[in-house]
């Protein structure tokens, strides 16, 4: 099944909104193996809709819109729809019921306009709003599929979650299952990743391999078709075995992990805790880590280390060090993560030192970045020399040092 994805609104293509709908349903789509071909963003005129409408016909067998299903003149997707499949438009009873009681408990006016939402094309099946007021609907017309959904995407996300995907699902899939696997990785670039595991995606078929690369990390989203659930999983370890063999040092997680709850799940299971030494970061890491639920059964605490007279008194970096050295170095690291450790009784103390730019100081390269760990036996400064805008560069440092912690406690080196 050929996917197009249409996206109605002037507002769209004057960049007052951002087109968040076609990633999400993009996304959902890939995740049960149905392939997007295009994205296309039409203004509030009913003519180039409807001339776009005969276009996506030719080449799509699934047509998805967003938006225009209000109240006001403008909103023209579903009369245009309804004109292209010759179908006229009625109310929907229950949707329009609907309507009714929302303006009853806020105790104001419906205005006759607001009829209007609850029209919906004959023959359709219509999709509830439980975050709106306006339905979506699916239509079959001469072996293609279309569905109108609402614009605002807290009426569209799980309007299309509840009962746009099903519907889809039980199109195409009466006699398959759809299952998918993500792996997340850290430390590779896309690139190298394909090239590593090129033979692979080309000849891919069932199970399909769709990478990703998105803020630093990259994923690979294994969808297999079958019969039953067990065999598509089946199918999909043999392909993932074949990809650890070969890269799976870089992999951290899979589905909805992040790195973040990653460490946060191998800490509390081995009953250690880590303290932060933040410079160059400023308090990213600690952000990140206290927005995992639980994560205070593992993290001691943080400081944010961001001058050399903090990383002298309190962190006890000797001035000597902090003048010759610099406060980017492998010494200024080593001495941050033993000591944030010490002074806040963690197991682990991990620092982050480094030149976020944008201009260079004390000599050194805007990029380069230390990362330390130490844990009372053992003290290691990994480098890294990294790329990018200021807040680019903090926010790879940030998830380089997470990774990096997990290295060590995994692996118990880096």
């Amino acid at each position: 099944m050929k996917a197009e994805i249409i996206a109605v609104g002037t507002e769209l293509l004057l960049g007052q909104i951002a087109n968040t709908n076609a990633q999400f349903l993009s996304q959902k789509l890939a995740e049960v193996g149905i392939g997007v071909y295009y994205h296309t963003v039409v203004g509030d005129n009913a003519d180039r809709l409807y001339r776009l409408i005969e276009e996506a016909f030719t080449r799509s067998d699934l047509i998805i819109f967003s938006g225009g299903l209000g109240p006001t003149k403008d909103d023209l997707t579903k009369e245009t729809v309804a004109r292209t499949v010759h179908r006229p438009l009625v109310h929907d009873e229950t949707a329009l019921d609907r309507i009714v009681a929302y303006f009853d408990r806020r105790g104001i006016k419906m205005t006759e306009n607001n009829r209007k939402q609850a029209l919906v094309v004959e023959g359709s099946k219509v999709l509830p709003n439980d975050h709106g007021m306006a339905p979506g609907m699916a239509i079959e017309h001469k072996g293609k599929y279309l569905m109108m959904l609402p614009g605002p995407p807290r009426e569209l996300y799980p309007m299309f979650t509840t009962y746009g995907l099903p519907h889809l699902l039980s199109l195409i899939s009466d006699q398959y299952v759809v299952h998918s696997k993500v792996l997340r990785f850290f430390g590779i670039g896309e690139s190298a990743l394909e090239e590593e595991l090129m033979d692979l995606i080309d000849a891919q078929s069932n199970p399909t391999i769709a990478p990703l690369a998105k803020e630093g990390e990259v994923t690979l989203r294994l969808t297999a078709k079958a019969k039953h659930i067990s065999e598509a999983e089946e199918m999909i370890q043999v392909i993932e075995q074949k990809i650890e063999g070969r890269v799976g040092e870089f992999i951290y997680g899979y589905d909805d992990d992040s790195l973040e709850s990653v460490l946060v799940r191998e800490l509390i299971g081995q009953k250690k805790t880590v303290a932060f030494a933040e410079s160059i970061t400023g308090g990213l890491v600690s952000h990140m880590v206290t927005s995992v639920p639980g994560s205070s059964a593992m993290l001691k605490g943080s400081i944010v280390c961001y001058t050399n007279d903090v990383k002298h008194h309190l962190l006890a970096v000797p001035k000597d060090i902090l003048t010759q050295a610099g406060a980017v170095s492998e010494e200024t690291a080593h001495i941050l993560a033993e000591e944030v450790r010490l002074r806040l009784g963690s197991t682990y103390g991990v620092s982050i030192t480094g030149e976020a730019g944008p201009v260079a100081s004390e000599d050194k390269p805007v990029g380069l970045v230390y990362i330390g760990v130490a844990d009372g036996t053992q003290t290691q400064v990994k480098t890294f020399r990294l790329s990018g805008q200021r807040s680019a560069i903090q926010s790879r440092a940030a998830k380089h040092a997470i990774f990096t912690m997990l290295e060590r406690i995994k692996k118990g080196g880096f």
